[in-house]
């Protein structure tokens, strides 16, 4: 099967010449099931991109082809990516909302002459499996490092840190621990959850117990973390006065009206919120909620899939259109522009985005919705997760 693939693939790469008048970009990602929504902002983000850039580069024509993984799947991922490469042709894929589903494709992109193009999986390890690998999102170790200082500076000196069982929850997990120990802070005990957890009363009853005075938490963004969060205020812990710390997944802007006034006051780090002032992100903001149709779903996902079609672009327009994986991604090292979430670049060695990570709070606009107001900013914040990882 595999000597099948890679005959099929070379084909595929032999055939492709510069004068192609259609360049399809393959999007994967969970467009159905419980992260749904995750996917719906994939696809505003590309779309966003493309209403206002248009659908061409040079005389290419640029064609977004889904395909649908409902929640973590490995397997299902690489043969998809493997269907897309062989039968539809593609020259660039993208999306991967989960860790697992990145982590599966990487090894058949040399072979399938294709970059891939991270919009969201966040794990620091996923770039150093292929030098093919360009990721527009963030790491958890990226998002998670600030807010350990934030939590000395707000006087806790003992954390409980509850994440999910895989590779995002244990970056955060150990991200989190190595910048509040720095800092002088105790990590009491650290739970590591299975990723399907959906009952969290015993473990709120675990941080009770364990005597800390804040908790870190890292869930993926969607039904967990909006059941983590309300289970937080319902079995008593804000009101005890637990500290509550967290990376962004934890208060994306399409879970807060869900959360109402639970989520009031509740401080994350993270590297973009729809509320960011600037010229290019309400341009965005306006662009994309005509794409997702209701501005309350528009999410994190959506700017990094609004920046990944940018550095795909860059890839056509530096091959002429042309199938060359190294020289696509060879072109957006070292690439810096503006984006709607503020300054950022891709770093030459690790193709990982550098961009300011933002201290948020939860708060109440003045027409009565939730947002996440900047509060603080960490500048130019490359990704410490990398160094783990060597």
């Amino acid at each position: 099967m595999k000597k099948l693939f890679l005959a099929a693939i070379a084909a595929v790469a032999i055939g492709t010449s510069a004068s192609a008048d259609t360049i399809k970009v393959g999007v994967i990602g969970p467009f159905s099931g419980p992260f749904a929504l995750q996917g719906k902002n994939f696809k505003a983000g590309i779309d966003a991109y493309m209403a206002v850039n248009g659908n061409k580069v040079g005389n290419d024509t640029v064609e977004i082809v889904y395909r649908d993984v409902p929640q973590a799947d490995p397997a299902q991922s690489k043969a998809l990516a493997q269907e897309l490469i062989v039968k539809e042709k593609v020259q660039y894929l993208a999306g991967f909302y989960f860790t697992p589903d990145a982590m599966a494709v990487t090894p058949i992109l040399k072979q399938g002459n294709v970059p891939m193009v991270i919009m969201n999986a966040a794990t620091s390890a996923i770039v150093t499996k292929s030098p093919l690998v360009v990721r527009t999102s963030f790491t958890t170790w990226q998002t998670s490092t600030p807010i350990a200082k934030v939590a000395v500076e707000a006087g806790v000196k003992k954390v409980i840190s509850v994440v999910s069982d895989y590779g995002p929850g244990i970056d955060a997990e150990n991200a989190f621990k190595a910048g509040f120990e720095k800092a002088g802070g105790q990590v009491v005990e650290a739970i590591r959850m299975p990723l399907a957890t959906n009952d969290f009363s015993p473990i709120m009853q675990r941080i009770k117990d364990s005597g800390a005075e804040g908790v870190f938490a890292f869930l993926p963004s969607g039904p967990t973390t909006l059941g983590f969060v309300k289970a937080y205020n319902d079995n008593g812990l804000k009101a005890a006065g637990i500290k509550f710390f967290a990376p962004g997944d934890l208060t994306q802007e399409s879970d807060l009206p869900a959360l109402g006034d639970a989520a009031l006051g509740i401080q994350t780090t993270f590297h973009y919120a729809v509320s960011h002032d600037s010229p290019e992100n309400k341009a965005f903001v306006e662009a994309a909620t005509k794409a997702i149709g209701n501005k309350a779903e528009l999410s994190f996902p959506s700017v990094s899939a609004y920046d990944g079609m940018y550095v795909i672009y860059k890839m056509i327009e530096a091959t002429g259109g042309k199938q060359d994986a190294e020289k696509a991604v060879d072109a957006v090292k070292g690439l810096a522009w503006t984006s709607p979430r503020g300054p950022v670049s891709i770093d030459p060695e690790s193709r990982h985005i550098t961009q300011n990570i933002y201290l948020r709070e939860v708060v109440k606009a003045d027409d009565g919705t939730y947002i996440n107001k900047e509060v603080q900013t960490f500048e130019k914040q490359g990704d410490p997760g990398l160094a783990a990882v060597k």
